[in-house]
């Protein structure tokens, strides 16, 4: 459930919101109506059933309420599932059938109209500072609860689960919890796809990963909530709460952590601009451009970091040069002096604390590229291709492109330079196909 910060302004010849009647597919940064449409249409449903046939178990709405919305107040940004406590807490509201030993009342529209509320009053105050998307996040929370409750309320107010006692039923919940943790996978890939334009598949398949980690931990809580209220009643909230909370706060401590180290490596990777080595904005742009090309290449989101990381620190050895390259242009320079560069910049990235990964591909950035790890290979033609367009005329794009791919037979990987032009393609910029 993906995580989303904020990279900075968008480069100069990297990716851009799509706009016109030449731009396909959906255009980022805009939400994907048919989800928000059934979420809105499923919320004010449940509100209006609610109303006209009155709440059941006031005492059990409160506290089920309390639990989600103090979940959602909790969030932080930065964080795959940013609320597990506020999902679990819902998802465990909707699989809820008995409370104390007394059997349930509330249905499908008394579930969604409690999560929606709730989570809204617990996600204000990040809605008035602006952070994130919680609006997505709120989207993702009602389909997900209501797809529990529309699979569990109604079989379970018809006795269909009378015969299924003990661990029987509480496989029968986590079933219930699994299918519901996929649906909303899929359901945040589409909604970063649509926000953020980035191909759908791979971002279904990041979801999809992080399912055994926090989706696990969201999964087994609510369950367990659900099984422990139906037995021993509300006082199971706090008590099975406190695990998960404090996995949330050490979450957001984490997160905290992530934040400042990538402030960290930006401000190292400014170095060779403020030394006069590289032009302004060239690390964040060819960052930027990189983490675009990756992900339509597909890679996944750890290697995403690693890549974002390396992109922003590619050029941090040319710092050991006594004159700087014009416009600190090293795709020019002879092989030899751009493995040198390569080599002083990952002994560099070494010694500040970064991941080896990291440092392994400014080292390798140089290499043959059939030698190269993914990674490497999309900074060095994307470096390339900002070195190539800066400064140049409306053709600039056109022409860097084509020199790469004229280039793809020795020095750039064809696959990374196709996937440059995809991007470029999908940014409104006409580029010619590739043989």
């Amino acid at each position: 459930m993906a995580s989303e910060g904020d990279r900075g302004r968008a480069p100069a010849h990297g990716p851009r919101p799509r706009h016109g009647p030449g731009a396909s597919g959906s255009d980022p940064m805009t939400p994907c109506r048919p989800l928000h449409t059934a979420a809105a249409l499923l919320t004010v449903g449940s509100l209006l059933v609610t109303f006209r046939t009155g709440v059941e178990e006031g005492t059990v709405v409160l506290a089920f309420g309390a639990l989600v919305a103090v979940g959602e107040l909790l969030s932080g940004p930065g964080l795959r599932e940013a609320a597990p406590l506020g999902a679990a807490g819902g998802l465990s509201y909707a699989l809820l059938g008995e409370h104390a030993g007394h059997p349930g009342h509330h249905g499908v529209a008394q579930v969604v109209s409690v999560v929606a509320a709730a989570s809204l009053l617990g996600s204000v105050p990040h809605l008035a500072r602006g952070q994130g998307p919680v609006l997505d996040r709120l989207v993702r929370r009602v389909l997900a609860v209501g797809f529990a409750a529309v699979c569990f309320q109604p079989l379970y107010n018809n006795g269909a689960f009378d015969r299924w006692r003990g661990p029987l039923y509480a496989l029968v919940l986590l079933a219930l919890l699994v299918l519901t943790v996929l649906c909303d996978a899929v359901i945040a890939a589409a909604l970063a796809h649509s926000r953020t334009g980035w191909p759908f598949p791979p971002l279904l398949r990041d979801e999809l990963r992080a399912v055994p980690g926090i989706g696990s931990a969201v999964c087994a809580t609510g369950a367990v909530m659900a099984l422990a209220v139906a037995v021993v009643g509300l006082w199971a909230l706090p008590v099975f709460s406190v695990p998960l909370l404090l996995t949330q706060l050490s979450l957001r401590r984490y997160a905290a952590v992530r934040a400042t180290n990538r402030q960290t490596i930006v401000s190292l990777a400014r170095a060779t601009e403020i030394a006069g080595y590289t032009p302004a904005g060239h690390a964040r742009r060819v960052a930027a451009l990189s983490q675009a090309v990756g992900r339509d290449l597909g890679l996944p989101e750890a290697e995403l970091t690693v890549l974002e990381y390396a992109a922003l620190m590619h050029d941090i050895g040319q710092l050991s040069l006594v004159d700087p390259v014009p416009a600190g242009a090293t795709s020019g320079l002879p092989a030899a002096e751009q493995r040198r560069i390569a080599l002083l910049g990952g002994a560099v990235v070494r010694q500040t604390g970064a991941s080896a990964q990291v440092a392994a591909v400014v080292e390798r950035q140089a290499d043959p590229y059939p030698e190269q790890p993914p990674a490497a290979r999309i900074v060095r033609v994307v470096n390339a291709y900002e070195e190539k367009v800066q400064g140049t005329g409306p053709g600039g794009p056109l022409t860097a492109l084509e020199e790469l791919r004229l280039g793809t037979g020795g020095e750039y990987a064809p696959e990374v330079v196709e996937a440059l032009a995809r991007v470029l393609s999908r940014d409104c910029l006409t580029l010619p196909k590739g043989g």
